[in-house]
């Protein structure tokens, strides 16, 4: 998993290929690293590179995402694939996470 910058205001992590029990902590470590960072504003979750989501990675975007509105940061993701939105959908977090298209979508929106 990889965490980039845009700009000084958004820290990016974008995992790869299986989101689940098994690298769970790592994830959820980077997620809560970032959000508590001074160094960023908000934070853009890029799943582009996620093939699967169990619910142990579910429940740590859900943590992280709690975590950012007590912190009073931003929180989004972006380029959600077919497979991975189809769960966001089923439990009606699609409702609840803002969810862009790709980084340029969420980029625009920020300005």
């Amino acid at each position: 998993m990889a965490v980039a910058v845009m700009g000084s205001e958004l820290a990016i992590i974008q995992p790869s290929g299986s989101v689940n029990a098994s690298n769970v902590l790592e994830f959820e470590h980077q997620l809560t690293t970032a959000i508590l960072s001074d160094k960023h504003s908000g934070l853009l979750v890029d799943l582009y590179r996620v093939e699967f989501l169990d619910s142990a990675g579910l429940l740590a975007l859900v943590s992280a995402f709690r975590l950012a509105q007590l912190q009073q940061r931003r929180f989004s993701l972006c380029s959600v694939t077919p497979a991975i939105r189809m769960i966001f959908e089923l439990t009606q977090l699609d409702r609840a996470f803002e969810i862009f298209e790709n980084r340029d979508a969420c980029m625009a929106a920020m300005n």
